[in-house]
């Protein structure tokens, strides 16, 4: 008789844990690849890494490179790619820098005007992508160009300083977070809403019949990312202002680049439009024909990247105390390594908010660990590239094994 038993699948220990938890196996292996980056750089500069100091300056750091990471997931998810997002921030910090030296507006409406021209040329990219059906590849590699070049122009080459001292508050200098009482209250806020997100989440799910993770996994959960969220609260109130006792608290970076997670989440989870990205990525033809207004949505893709650019200039020209040439220069590639480590796909379709972030926070660390290690700024860049193709790399081939 012909034996007709069917050989079930292996699954491996991570497929089961990720099955029976619903975290996605790429979010995991990038936690464990940060763990592991955190734990060599601390071994190799004698713990000087894992300091509440240099993690106080790592999260500030993250926080430019993790704003704009936010709106390239959206572009690389509908297959494009913005090559012009360093130029664009030198060019949005340069102008806001100029206006209130040179032209003394107050930082406020600097500021303001320096977020429409963001959205303006988001328009400008826009319309050549999505209306000439221009390659964003080459319209965005001329705003590289014309960016950086109207930055230059803008004071003919010199750094205008310095800048209004509220407004310096937004880099996160000596007085640029909000104290430890301030933090420990956000801190708690944000526990509750994570509990109350997730069991209304459970109930919502319940009620229409989907699966569930079981009751034990989602406490375990919740206490999971409130242990993270209070340690990280701890460990920025464990650095002090110079010469002082008094703790900094979470930096005003930080929180902005909160801040904008939360909105570009609620975008891309929460609404129409979010839909229609992920639809276009997935399968453009298709997603034209049911309806969508495909060049409408890519030119609004590109206002969201070019207002993200005028704030991570904003937060970057506060952080110097200056308007310089040199503002974002190479931040492209930060921000697209940070992207597609993050988990998005180049194939377009796939991608999150939140993995933009964790990418960031990878791509910030290899950064911040040569330099605490004396890594020359060539060499940090030849590394940093390697990392780039090494992401592609394990994207293409994740997606070669998922099909």
């Amino acid at each position: 008789m012909t034996d007709t038993t069917v050989q079930r699948p292996t699954i491996s220990p991570i497929e089961r844990f990720s099955n029976a938890t619903g975290l996605d196996t790429r979010m995991m292996a990038m936690v464990l690849a940060l763990i592991v980056i955190w734990l060599v750089f601390s071994f190799m500069t004698d713990g000087i890494f894992l300091t509440a100091r240099n993690l106080y300056n790592l999260a500030v750091q993250s926080s430019v490179v993790g704003i704009i990471a936010t709106g390239m997931v959206l572009v690389i998810i509908v297959r494009h790619i913005d090559l012009s997002v360093g130029s664009l921030l030198g060019f949005t910090g340069m102008l806001i820098a100029y206006w209130q030296v040179e032209v003394e507006l107050h930082w406020l409406v600097a500021l303001l005007l320096g977020l429409v021209v963001g959205g303006l040329v988001g328009v400008w990219q826009g319309y050549w992508i999505a209306y000439q059906k221009v390659p964003a590849f080459v319209v965005t590699l001329g705003g590289l160009l014309m960016f950086r070049g109207g930055a230059f122009l803008v004071t003919d080459g010199k750094t205008v300083a310095p800048l209004d001292e509220t407004f310096q508050l937004l880099g996160g200098g000596v007085d640029g977070s909000i104290g430890a009482t301030a933090s420990w209250v956000l801190g708690l806020i944000a526990v509750v809403a994570v509990v109350i997100m997730t069991f209304r989440a459970r109930a919502r799910s319940l009620k229409y019949g989907f699966p569930v993770r079981s009751i034990g996994i989602e406490v375990a959960l919740v206490i999971v990312w409130a242990a993270l969220i209070l340690g990280f609260v701890q460990i920025m109130n464990s650095y002090y202002k110079p010469r002082t006792d008094i703790p900094r608290g979470i930096p005003i970076p930080v929180l902005i680049m909160i801040g904008v997670v939360i909105v570009m989440s609620f975008i891309a989870r929460m609404t129409k439009f979010g839909r229609y990205v992920f639809a276009m990525g997935g399968n453009p033809e298709a997603a034209e024909l049911s309806g969508i207004n495909v060049r409408r949505t890519t030119m609004m893709i590109f206002v969201i990247i070019g207002v993200l650019c005028a704030i991570a200039g904003v937060v970057t020209s506060a952080r110097l105390n200056a308007g310089a040439n040199s503002m974002g220069t190479l931040a492209e590639l930060n921000v697209i390594a940070a992207t597609v480590i993050g988990g998005t796909s180049l194939a377009g379709g796939v991608g999150t908010v939140p993995g933009a972030i964790l990418g960031a926070v990878i791509i910030q660390s290899l950064e911040n660990g040569m330099v605490l290690l004396g890594v020359s700024s060539a060499m940090r860049q030849v590394i940093i590239g390697l990392v780039l193709i090494m992401a592609v790399f394990f994207d293409v081939a994740y997606n070669r094994q998922r099909r």
